[in-house]
């Protein structure tokens, strides 16, 4: 567990080296310049494209509601603004920790005074037999290539989705809606089971069927094999399924390995105190950081995942960096996706052990939302397609409350 570290708040003569330029990344970029720091930045990242917003790839270029150019978050605009400097399509290879230089892919090398790691996560590799045939759905160049491809197939297409999870759910659905045939693959006795647990994950069984997806569980995936024209998806216990395209959304894996001769202590992520600092001059936020979460039931180490945990950890970094001022406010995870015509959202991070229960509305009427507990105390909030009641219930867990007394104040019927 890291421990906690004192740090010199920035001055104008500091240079600050991000490395990551994704959301995290330039989220913390644009809340220095906010909070006053006015020395140099550097923004690196390994792709040739500005900071862009993932999320909106699946949820809304895939489907067809927006152009790719409308991801971008560091438009000329805001790029001037910021006064950054941006050193795009090169990837870190290094960390002097004791230098507080970035060694890169090119053999150039950056130094600054503080280092900010920010270099998220990729898609899990699976290795199939047609990998150069397989798609993710990451990165704008993901899309890119799979939207290629989708051009070139007819409606009604079959398309074969690797993984049931948030990502899968996500592209099955634009794919419905495009009029392609997608068939969703998901190696768990359901969808979700090792993210929402067990109840809710059988609450939300039927969305698929509803939306016209096909989905198939407990699937034991053999290779994924180019055959004439199309991809064919052998089952160790179940017959060939051919399709016009596959895409796998299996998870993600986070960009550790560039630090490993660095010294930062990393356990499945770049290990940093509250305050996402690892060392004196380097820190770590979003996807990438291992960090120490206060809650109400106390401190635990967790990596999480979540868009708005990247835009808060920028956020709070940024400030203590510029004002050495942490904020006492508990940080809250929240995540939705929209999936097979639902919107599903998470306030904190429960565990797939705690108890859970509806309060509002019905599982027959596809919107409800739920409570987990554990020792009797709230420990996150999950709903489908009730946003406001969600959004009323935060409060339960911004404080330790009861789930007893949860149930008498009923926040979410205001």
């Amino acid at each position: 567990m890291a421990r906690h570290v004192r740090v010199r708040t920035l001055s104008a003569d500091d240079h600050v080296v991000v490395v990551g330029a994704g959301f995290a990344g330039w989220r913390f970029t644009e809340a220095l310049r906010r909070d006053g720091f006015a020395g140099p930045i550097t923004l690196i990242g390994d792709e040739h494209h500005a900071p862009y917003d993932r999320p909106p790839l699946s949820k809304n270029v895939l489907v067809g509601k927006w152009e790719l150019d409308k991801t971008t978050l560091a438009t000329p605009e805001h790029l001037e603004k910021s006064g950054a400097t941006l050193r795009l399509g090169v990837a870190a290879t290094g960390l002097d920790v004791a230098a507080s230089t970035v060694h890169l892919a090119d053999g150039s090398s950056v130094q600054g005074s503080w280092v900010v790691i920010a270099t998220g996560t990729r898609a899990r590799h699976l290795n199939y037999g047609a990998d150069a045939q397989v798609h993710t759905i990451r990165s704008r160049d993901d899309v890119e290539a799979l939207e290629a491809v989708l051009r070139g197939l007819g409606a009604g297409s079959t398309i074969a989705v690797i993984g049931g999870g948030f990502i899968g759910a996500e592209a099955a659905t634009a794919l419905r809606t495009r009029g392609f045939e997608p068939i969703v693959l998901e190696a768990a006795q359901r969808p979700l089971i090792g993210v929402l647990g067990p109840e809710v994950s059988l609450w939300l069984e039927g969305l698929a069927t509803k939306a016209g997806i096909e989905l198939r569980t407990s699937q034991r995936i053999l290779d994924v094999k180019l055959v004439k024209q199309d991809l064919v998806v052998s089952f160790q216990d179940d017959v060939d399924l051919s399709a016009r395209a596959v895409i796998v959304g299996a998870g993600a894996v986070p960009n550790v390995e560039w630090l490993a001769t660095s010294g930062l202590e990393i356990d499945g992520g770049v290990v940093v105190d509250e305050n996402l600092i690892a060392t004196s001059t380097v820190a770590a936020i979003g996807d990438v950081a291992s960090f120490s979460w206060r809650n109400v039931f106390g401190t635990e180490r967790v990596r999480i995942e979540h868009w708005q945990v990247a835009n808060d950890h920028a956020a709070h970094l940024a400030h203590v960096l510029v004002t050495g001022e942490a904020s006492a406010q508990l940080l809250i995870p929240y995540f939705w996706s929209d999936q097979y015509g639902k919107k599903i959202q998470l306030l904190g991070h429960p565990r797939t052990s705690d108890h859970v229960e509806i309060v509002h509305g019905s599982v027959e009427d596809d919107q409800w939302m739920a409570l987990y507990s554990r020792d009797g105390i709230v420990s996150g909030v999950v709903s489908l397609s009730q946003p406001r009641a969600l959004m009323l219930s935060k409060v339960l867990i911004e404080e330790r409350t009861s789930l007893e007394d949860a149930l008498v104040r009923a926040p979410w019927l205001r």
